[in-house]
């Protein structure tokens, strides 16, 4: 598979993971391509812990869905993220950012234009929706055949220093490579965000995994392996049908100084 090819597939997976372990050669895969990743004076401020201990990935799945549940029974979830919910195709194509939230469930389908008001979120707590959603989110955790903790340094990632911005690129970059190189090995990959959501839950994960004091976990990521027919076929940017989106990147012209820069369409980020 060719980077392009990879770059244009990679998506993440909403959905189920296949049940079989991870193999020991492609977690070492995933390990080496994201240490090959750049960083500041090549000070490799990452660290990862794998997880494959189902007692650990079930707590941590039940923390998730908890998380969930909370946050989107008291409204925090919806009122930090409504701008980049999007409820129709149309609105979708119209913003060319965000995500489709088109799989609300069928009682609250005639009331989702309302579902960022307080009547919305009423009625949401009345049908035990947050409850659902949230019992859903731990089965995806609880059923991933590896989590993936990120971590960094503490010596390198000192917020408010040049550091803490050079520490949280480079892990960046780390996790871009390892997420392309899924796509390859047939995988799916996933952050598990809820946790960070509510206060106090990120720190039982913390507690859970025994972080270092030197360490800052960062993020939790879910992994496996997607069945075949759930994987993104290739996709032909080269044809004259591909309609590309509204979005912009600004280019000086160095031919027309006079005209400042130029408005290019480029593919949405998913």
């Amino acid at each position: 598979m060719e980077l392009l090819d990879a770059i244009r597939r990679r998506r993440t997976t909403n959905g189920a993971f296949l049940p079989q372990p991870v193999s020991a050669e492609h977690q070492r895969i995933l390990m080496e391509v994201a240490g090959r990743a750049p960083s500041q004076l090549n000070s490799q401020p990452w660290r990862f812990v794998v997880v494959e201990s189902r007692e650990t990935i079930e707590t941590i799945a039940e923390i998730s869905g908890a998380s969930m549940t909370e946050a989107m029974s008291n409204g925090t979830f919806f009122e930090r993220y409504k701008p980049y919910f999007r409820f129709s195709k149309a609105e979708m194509a119209r913003t060319r950012s965000g995500m489709l939230f088109d799989r609300l469930p069928a009682p609250v389908r005639p009331f989702t234009s309302q579902a960022f008001t307080p009547r919305g979120q009423k009625l949401m707590n009345s049908l035990h929706i947050p409850q659902t959603l949230g019992s859903e989110n731990r089965k995806l955790v609880a059923g991933s055949p590896l989590l993936l903790g990120v971590m960094l340094d503490r010596s390198e990632y000192r917020p408010g220093e040049l550091s803490s911005f050079y520490s949280l690129f480079s892990m960046g970059a780390a996790m871009e490579n390892l997420w392309l190189t899924t796509v390859q090995l047939g995988m799916g990959i996933q952050f598990v965000s809820f946790p960070m959501e509510v206060p106090g839950q990120w720190e039982r994960i913390v507690e859970l995994l025994h972080v270092p004091d030197e360490l800052e976990l960062m993020a939790v990521y879910r992994l496996g392996y997607v069945p075949e027919e759930r994987r993104r076929p290739a996709i032909d940017w080269t044809s004259s049908e591909r309609k590309l989106p509204s979005q912009y990147v600004f280019r000086e012209r160095a031919d027309r100084p006079q005209e400042g820069w130029d408005e290019q369409v480029v593919p949405p980020e998913h």
